[in-house]
């Protein structure tokens, strides 16, 4: 017991800072150690082990990756922010549009990959219309956190709950879009007035079009399939069956290198979730899980409020996909599990506004702008903190 608690501890203190000190060792890392470690020290055997894993959830994942690589290398995402931008006439438009567009397509297509395409879009626009490039660097990050709660497939940790907690793909939508639709609508206003004298100009903006690299063949058939595979989320198909089907037909083409769509995939995040599963199945060989669920009782996690604020924080401790892993044990065990389970991937994706370092979707907006434009921990706290708060309020009311 002792060796499985050392175990879990260590793994989940890198993932708290962030790296191994004195080490080359990261998140991945850790999670992989920490499994190797579990198997060693004979808290699991190998067999354990392997079904320990949530094959859903990387099934799922790997599909959306293929699925999301080929409307990237298509240009289909260029396309669609391109135009919502070259038709958005005033500021205020403009933040509006790329809100929605990051929003939108995060609820869909997994958020980092949002941030990733928009990031040096958005970028290019506000340096031929002369703007502060911020607030809209800004709208992007927090937008596609906050588009992505409404759907399973929104994000990472969405699709593990997703997988836990068998909640049909509508019905899950059906609770959290409404949240989702809020936040955005919050995002727009709280940029707007922190902001204000960005947002102030009554001017019509000129934006000179630029055309966008398309390829057509690949674009419609990526769109075909990813439209299929909504419909079919909707009908209630099983989740990863039909992503992994998905991303089987448009690996089918003669016009894409596989090592093209390969390069897409983020394969550290598929091992990160192997890890954990394993990691978090050894410490569910300890009594901690009654513990958690006494404290759980203890802290009336049972309901909305006290759950959203325990997990906001614990998914800025240690990030939200290790932080979803650990309630995990408990929440199957509540009352009300399944509001138990909307309420953990509504306030775990919304805390990642709160802080620069709070979604791997705001580190990525700062790496791609990196060399252009600065975004400070404070200068990203002055509009997150805010809007973090109103979000997981509303959410909190909406599910409660």
């Amino acid at each position: 017991m002792l060796t499985a608690l050392a175990i879990f501890a260590g793994t989940y203190l890198v993932m708290a800072v962030g790296r191994l000190p004195g080490f080359r060792v990261d998140r991945t890392g850790a999670a992989l150690i920490g499994a190797a470690l579990m198997v060693a020290a004979n808290v699991l055997t190998i067999e354990e082990a392997w079904a320990a894993i949530n094959y859903d959830t990387v099934i799922l994942l790997f599909g959306m990756m293929i699925v999301v690589a080929s409307l990237r290398l298509s240009g289909g995402f260029t396309v669609v922010s391109a135009w919502v931008v070259r038709h958005a006439r005033r500021p205020i438009l403009l933040l509006a549009g790329i809100v929605l567009v990051s929003g939108i397509f995060s609820a869909f297509f997994v958020n980092d990959t949002m941030c990733l395409v928009l990031t040096p879009l958005v970028l290019d626009i506000t340096r031929r219309l002369g703007r502060k490039p911020l607030p809209y660097l800004l709208a992007v990050a927090m937008s596609s956190n906050i588009g992505s709660v409404a759907t399973i497939t929104g994000n990472p940790q969405n699709m593990m709950i997703g997988s836990f907690s068998l909640i049909p793909y509508r019905t899950f939508a059906a609770a959290l879009a409404p949240v989702a639709a809020a936040g955005l609508a919050l995002t727009i206003a709280v940029i707007a007035l922190v902001y204000r004298a960005e947002f102030r100009e009554r001017a019509p903006l000129q934006v000179r079009h630029r055309p966008v690299r398309v390829n057509r063949p690949l674009l419609w058939k990526s769109l075909a399939v990813s439209a299929a595979m909504i419909v079919f989320f909707f009908a209630g198909w099983p989740v990863p069956k039909v992503a992994v089907i998905a991303g089987a037909l448009l690996l089918l083409t003669r016009r894409v290198k596989p090592e093209k769509i390969y390069r897409e995939i983020d394969w550290s995040l598929l091992v990160l979730f192997i890890g954990l599963f394993i990691v978090i199945a050894g410490l569910e060989k300890t009594p901690v899980s009654a513990d958690l669920f006494a404290a759980a009782s203890r802290f009336h996690l049972d309901r909305t409020g006290p759950l959203s604020v325990f997990a906001a924080l614990l998914s800025n401790l240690v990030s939200n996909v290790p932080a979803v892993l650990v309630f995990k044990t408990f929440i199957p065990h509540l009352a009300h599990p399944a509001r138990a389970w909307l309420t953990l991937a509504m306030s775990s994706t919304l805390a990642g506004n709160l802080t620069l370092l709070g979604s791997v979707a705001n580190l990525i907006v700062v790496q791609r702008a990196r060399g252009e434009v600065d975004i400070s921990f404070r200068e990203y706290a002055r509009a997150g903190v805010p809007l973090t708060v109103l979000t997981l309020a509303a959410g909190v009311w909406m599910l409660s």
